[in-house]
């Protein structure tokens, strides 16, 4: 195994966790946007205020983007291990 190969394969994992981390992170902060802009108008300072809404975001884009975050890892994982002889040697 290359550094080349070793590159590679580290570049294709970080690039299926910044994709499948993506959306649930710009779910995280559009939530937190909303929410702060709504403490900013009302002029309530509770800081527990965003807790709540973000984890009920989250869970329905978990929901919602579940399997597509699931098929983009199993496909990285099958790529990985179908190579797998090529990385013994």
């Amino acid at each position: 195994m290359t550094i080349d190969d070793v590159t590679a394969v580290a570049e294709t994992a970080i690039f299926t966790i910044i994709k499948c981390a993506a959306p649930l992170l710009l779910v995280s902060l559009c939530v937190g946007l909303i929410v702060s802009i709504f403490q900013t108008v009302t002029s309530i300072q509770e800081q527990t205020l965003t807790f709540i809404p973000k984890i009920l975001a989250i869970f329905l884009a978990l929901i919602l983007m579940g399997h597509w975050i699931m098929n983009n890892m199993v496909e990285y994982m099958t790529g990985l291990w179908m190579d797998f002889s090529a990385y013994l040697s």
